[in-house]
């Protein structure tokens, strides 16, 4: 839990929107509120072939992209440095992986607009939450604030 002491550690969790509007100004909002550290997790996402073939067996080169873009734009909105990470392919076990590894006490997780997206399809919302950390989702609000990101 956060202590006066010390700074909470607040793992965001993107892919496609890790730099949209929606998520900087969610960061800047969370870093406005309190002392606190981000990390950036982005699952290494297989698509097209590799999901099926095998998704734990590709390159991460479209994550680190996506960490290139995204950590300065965080940084700016963080006021500080912010950590980046690529984790497994499915997003809650990177995200459990995270939790596992390096520890953290809350988590905001950034989708897709609810008609495209693959994660709240899946619920990972509700998962993420049944992890015992507060959960703050954000949603993308156009295909438009996506594509102008990627």
């Amino acid at each position: 839990m956060e202590s006066s002491a010390q700074p909470a550690r607040v793992l965001v969790v993107a892919n496609r929107t890790a730099a949209t509007p929606a998520l900087i100004a969610c960061v800047r909002e969370r870093a406005q509120r309190g002392p606190a550290t981000f990390a950036l997790l982005v699952p290494n996402s297989a698509s097209g072939l590799e999901r099926i073939a095998d998704p734990e067996d590709h390159a991460d080169t479209e994550a680190k992209a996506t960490l290139e873009l995204a950590l300065p734009l965080l940084e700016e909105a963080a006021g500080s440095p912010v950590t980046g990470m690529v984790g497994a392919p499915a997003p809650l076990d990177a995200i459990q992986d995270a939790l596992n590894l390096h520890g953290f006490d809350e988590i905001i997780l950034s989708t897709l607009p609810s008609r495209v997206s693959r994660w709240l399809k899946l619920d990972l919302p509700s998962k993420v939450k049944g992890l015992g950390l507060p959960v703050t989702t954000v949603t993308a609000r156009s295909k438009e604030d996506v594509a102008a990101t990627t």
